[in-house]
């Protein structure tokens, strides 16, 4: 090995121990600082340099070494009377000389990244442990339902396609159900966490995170039970519809990265106005903080299954109808799916994308579609379960959100190749 790149990979062990060192002096800790998870992490990168030469055997007998160490300096402090009741820094301190070994045999990225976050994870202790305090039985239940869903059942589902059209694939399928559920468990936990206390912006952005539908219901009830509250429901609602053009972007980055260079103008276009005139609504309703919106556990397996289910039938619709009726019949899908959820269609989508099996520019065009379906869906229910003060904020608002998508989708570049054609009348 070239003697710089020796002193580069020891420079890195160095620097890695003194920056996970450096929070455990800050705390002071009893058994081990800045200086010794220093030594630590070299004197991994060491045993694993010395390895090379001489065998696996050396950073193995280091490890226990380092172990039997902090052995000897818990037996210390106890005789002391200065006992640390954890064990935070006697793994972090293993995990460091782990660290050290693997910047030599491994990936250095992978290496900093992991002694980044140990003292990212040491350093934020009592935030993690106030975030554990405020969770409740059903986040937790809800965070141990996203693990079986997302570790347990995704992994052993077979990859490969089933059923006509080859469009099927269950491990895939799962995949969009634990993006989708990742999701909603994120902006569950975190309204949970800040809901109580979140103005309207921030309970809108909250309340899109988890459902801007639920949110759409709950805020509509609330205005007819207080008329007062009218113009803060059509600030958050409008906020939530917002929101989910963040949701469809991020889910389109996650499932088809190479077409997003292609779909995410136009659709970041309707996402700019959608702000516009969320921050106009604001302007003119200026009002009081909002109250915590009541939502279920986002990783129940009834949720889950509902939307593998409607994720497989969209990409089934899409395909068959594709083959059988041509390219312009798929509007008419992403019109009907956009009245329930907009992810299933946006996902299904991008996976056909991801695998060839639709053009791009067809593909924003039906998400989009999909979209403002969901907006007259989500302004019909204002309507019906809302005071009449909100049903007429919503109406104009939306007014304007389907002007834009309409003419975001008629008059972008492209629209003449994607778009369906009239049908042709006898003279």
């Amino acid at each position: 090995m070239d003697i710089a790149l020796v002193f580069q990979k020891l420079g890195i062990a160095l620097g890695l121990g003194l920056l996970v060192g450096l929070q455990r002096e800050r705390v002071a800790s009893p058994l081990a600082g800045i200086r010794t998870f220093a030594l630590i992490t070299v004197f991994g990168a060491v045993c694993a340099l010395i390895g090379q030469h001489f065998g696996s055997w050396i950073p193995a007998m280091g490890g226990l070494a380092i172990a039997a160490l902090l052995v000897t300096g818990n037996l210390v402090q106890t005789r002391a009377k200065r006992v640390d009741p954890g064990l935070t820094t006697e793994v972090a301190a293993l995990l460091m000389y782990g660290v050290g070994v693997y910047i030599v045999v491994g990936y250095v990225a992978v290496a900093v990244a992991l002694g980044g976050g140990v003292a990212m994870l040491l350093y934020f202790k009592s935030p993690l442990h106030a975030f554990v305090a405020r969770i409740g039985e059903i986040e937790l239940k809800a965070i141990m339902q996203f693990a079986l869903i997302a570790l347990v059942i995704f992994p052993i589902l077979p990859d490969r396609t089933f059923g006509p059209y080859s469009v099927f694939n269950p491990h895939e399928t799962w995949l969009m159900v634990v993006l989708i559920v990742g999701i909603n468990l994120g902006g569950y936990v975190a309204y949970r966490v800040f809901g109580r206390d979140a103005g309207i912006i921030l309970g809108g952005i909250l309340g899109g995170l988890v459902s801007s539908t639920a949110t759409t219901v709950s805020y509509s009830r609330r205005s007819r039970a207080d008329v007062q509250l009218s113009r803060a429901s059509a600030v958050v609602i409008m906020v939530a519809s917002t929101i989910s053009y963040v949701r469809i972007l991020a889910e389109l980055a996650a499932v088809a990265p190479g077409a997003l260079r292609t779909m995410a103008p136009p659709l970041g276009v309707m996402l700019g106005w959608m702000v516009l005139l969320s921050g106009a609504v604001y302007w003119l309703s200026r009002t009081e903080k909002t109250d915590d919106i009541p939502h279920g556990n986002p990783a129940e397996w009834k949720s889950a299954l509902v939307f593998g289910g409607l994720y497989a039938l969209i990409i089934f619709g899409i395909a068959a109808v594709k083959h059988h009726f041509g390219q312009s019949w798929l509007f008419g899908i992403a019109i009907l799916s956009g009245l329930h959820d907009v992810d299933a269609i946006t996902l299904s989508t991008a996976q056909l994308v991801d695998h060839q099996r639709i053009d791009v520019t067809t593909a924003w065009r039906l998400i989009l579609t999909a979209s403002l379906s969901n907006i007259v869906a989500k302004g019909t229910i204002a309507a019906l379960l809302g005071s009449r003060k909100l049903a007429i904020w919503i109406a104009i608002v939306f007014a304007f959100a389907l002007a834009g998508g309409l003419l975001v989708i008629f008059l972008w570049p492209g629209a003449d190749a994607s778009m369906p054609s009239l049908p042709e009348t006898a003279n």
